[in-house]
């Protein structure tokens, strides 16, 4: 990592001089426009945009009420969400999660997560009101955003407004009904010709929320933000920017976890450059390096095994890494992109256990074990990358890319049962991959696209150095395994999309869909291993634990769809279809976390000051599931969304949502099970009932 981050610190110097060097040749022969950033890799560019992409909402401009975590991914078409309570919240798309997906912000920032259950994805450490869109690549389409495996999630926070200079800024706060919950930010920004400045700062305080039924879930939380970015641009084409935020998560509640969060405490930094119009061949250079660290600490002392067993675990995990990437064009017909990044992550931390009962008998005095976590590992990621895109005519985009990951993984500080398992040595993989793709403007109301796309992800720590720790959705102990080979997805895809204008009080008819297929090598899925038995808490069931193996035969296929009619100038009609159908043949089952059959039904009404829809969601029944994975049957259900939004007077925006409107009882299918609670089974937890909220958003 040091070296990688010399030769971007040399790049840089370089770059600043050359860059002012090039400005007094070809300033005065080449129309000049402001560099902000290549912050987003979806924009709206036949030319330059990854196929098969999707941008979601402008969350920004569409408030309708104080979004939790999950609702920045819930009404996008093709994904899901897997809650462990209403904090510790991934995303799924297409039944890809985890590190199966490349989820970054901001064209490349990371923070990795620092505990083992998950109880702190990247997603906890952005404020959601700080988001303004999130874009997606729907696979490994694209070689040039780091290791790809299921696809690219980037969220882009908001903008300072360039044109508008001098002191503006907005607040904004809310309320949730069902819980109590109370949302709160404030944002600044001073714009200049040459700097500008943007700071937030924001407060969230979460209750339990209650189900359908009108049993509460524990699932509180607190957290508090801020953030500072600040730019200098040396020219209309030279930009500099730095970016720094903190998050602070204290007294957390996961209901499907065996232990709450203490706290949980994230900084992030990042610093990114930009030199555009740069010469002839050469047009443009960015640069970027992050640094984010986490420090988590989780308990049961609110839990009942707490009168067993006192248990505390504080762990931290550093994310580093960077990118400088040059966009070249040797002809006016190839475009190219190729570039160097890095990443690193490193995790350590222990768990210590004071044990009161053992085998039923009261101890006279407690016994104090320690436990290593993450045994200090790390993994370590230098890539390298060219992706051309070719113009076969001003329609027609063809676009291949291929990329070179070294990746590096040890452990420093291993138990001796886990070294006694294998033969831990530092490991270096080598991993290929690439993508072919075309895009064809048919005509202006219609495109087609087809992909396919070689995406390889090397083992994430949880895999390769977990100990008997509890980390799935059953009671199973997991064990990593260091020589697991990387995942290999294959993924086929075609789409297409288009309108259609109307008549007689029809505006327009538009549509989208996409079919794929992926049939993926080295699959990793936890195996049940008789040959071993249970390490803590021996008297439980099941006694014999999982380890991370590969499967040889696995393979996904499934579709998205939307159609939309616009009538009446201010009105429309949209439904959406996603489907996913996974198959493990080496287990004969489905491969786990693969969400069920979902379609929405959307009728709204836009105008520049007032909007509002009625959503209806139908969700159907999952009975193809993953039984080694501890999954059962879950039930189809359907629920009812009403959100509106007005501007009642200049820079007051106000926004109001019911959100399951009929007070359906019913759990998602890649919800957890209730965990180590009182009055609680096993059994998948509830989402919210009804809930009434309010926002309201000043702009000055």
């Amino acid at each position: 990592m040091k070296t990688f981050y010399s030769v971007l610190l040399c790049t840089l110097i370089t770059a600043i001089t050359y860059g002012q060097e090039q400005k007094k040749t070809i300033k005065d022969t080449t129309t000049q426009t402001s560099t902000k950033l290549n912050e987003v890799i979806v924009t709206g560019n036949l030319k330059t945009d990854p196929v098969l992409t999707v941008v979601s909402n402008k969350y920004d401009e569409k408030i309708v009420q104080p979004k939790n975590v999950a609702d920045l991914f819930n009404n996008i078409n093709g994904f899901s969400v897997i809650k462990r309570g209403n904090y510790a919240i991934d995303p799924s798309f297409r039944g890809a999660q985890y590190e199966q997906l490349n989820i970054q912000y901001d064209g490349g920032t990371k923070a990795m997560h620092a505990c083992p259950n998950r109880m702190d994805p990247i997603t906890t450490h952005i404020i959601p009101e700080e988001i303004s869109k999130i874009e997606i690549i729907k696979g490994p389409y694209t070689v040039r955003y780091g290791a790809t495996f299921g696809g690219i999630i980037n969220l882009v926070t908001q903008k300072p407004d360039y044109e508008d200079h001098g002191l503006h800024g907005k607040v904004s706060g809310g309320y949730e009904s069902n819980g109590n919950s109370l949302v709160n930010l404030v944002q600044l920004q001073y714009i200049k010709d040459k700097y500008d400045i943007v700071a937030n700062a924001g407060y969230r305080d979460f209750g339990n929320y209650e189900d359908g039924d009108g049993t509460e879930i524990p699932s509180s939380f607190r957290s508090t933000d801020y953030g500072l970015k600040i730019g200098y641009n040396f020219s209309d084409d030279q930009r500099l920017q730095a970016h720094w935020t903190q998050s602070f998560g204290r007294d957390v509640l996961h209901a499907a976890l065996p232990m709450d969060t203490e706290y949980d405490d994230s900084s992030i930094i990042s610093l990114d450059y930009s030199l555009d119009a740069i010469g002839k061949t050469v047009k443009s250079l960015t640069a970027k390096a992050y640094y984010s660290y986490v420090d988590h600490l989780m308990t049961n002392y609110n839990r009942p095994s707490f009168m067993m067993m006192e248990a505390a675990s504080g762990v931290d995990a550093i994310t580093a890494g960077g990118k400088i990437e040059i966009n070249w064009k040797p002809s006016e017909k190839i475009n190219v992109f190729s570039g160097l990044d890095a990443l690193h992550i490193a995790r350590d931390g222990n768990r210590t256990r004071l044990v009161k009962i053992m085998n039923g008998n009261a101890l006279p005095s407690p016994m104090e074990f320690n436990d290593k976590v993450w045994q200090d590992s790390y993994i370590s990621d230098l890539g390298v990358y060219t992706e051309a895109k070719y113009s076969i005519s001003s329609k027609t985009i063809f676009t291949a890319g291929i990329r070179y990951d070294n990746v590096t993984s040890d452990i420093q500080d291993p138990e001796d049962d886990f070294a006694a398992m294998y033969d831990l040595e530092k490991r270096t993989e080598h991993n290929v991959s690439g993508t072919v793709s075309i895009k064809n403007r048919v005509s202006d109301k219609f495109t087609l696209e087809a992909a396919y796309g070689r995406g390889v992800r090397s083992a994430n720590m949880i895999e390769r150095f977990i100990n008997h720790f509890t980390v799935g959705q059953d009671p199973y102990e997991y064990i990593g395994n260091p020589d697991l080979e990387a995942e290999v997805n294959n993924q086929f895809e075609i789409g297409f999309k288009g309108y259609e204008p109307l008549k007689n009080g029809f505006n327009s008819f538009k549509y989208e869909t996409s079919f794929y297929y992926s049939f993926f090598e080295n699959y990793i899925v936890g195996i049940v291993d008789e040959s071993l038995t249970r390490k803590f808490n021996p008297m439980l069931e099941p006694s014999n634990p999982k380890v991370f193996r590969n499967l040889e035969e696995a393979y996904k296929t499934g579709f998205e769809a939307m159609a939309q009619v616009d009538f009446l100038d201010h009105y429309f009609l949209k439904t959406e279809f996603s489907y996913v159908y996974a198959k493990n043949k080496d287990l004969s089952e489905s491969l786990p976390l693969t969400p069920p059959f979902t379609t929405r039904f959307v009728m709204g009404f836009e105008k520049d000051k007032f909007w509002a829809n009625i959503q209806y969601n139908l969700t159907s029944k999952q009975d193809h599931i993953s039984e080694s994975y501890g999954e059962t049957e879950t039930d189809g259900y359907q629920t009812l969304d009403i959100r509106l939004g007005l501007k009642p007077i200049k820079n007051i925006t106000l926004g109001f949502a019911v959100i399951n409107a009929l007070d359906e009882a019913y759990n998602n299918h890649l919800n957890f099970s209730f965990t180590n609670q009182e009055d609680f089974g096993s059994t998948p937890i509830t989402e919210p009932g009804r809930n009434f909220s309010a926002f309201l958003q000043y702009k000055f």
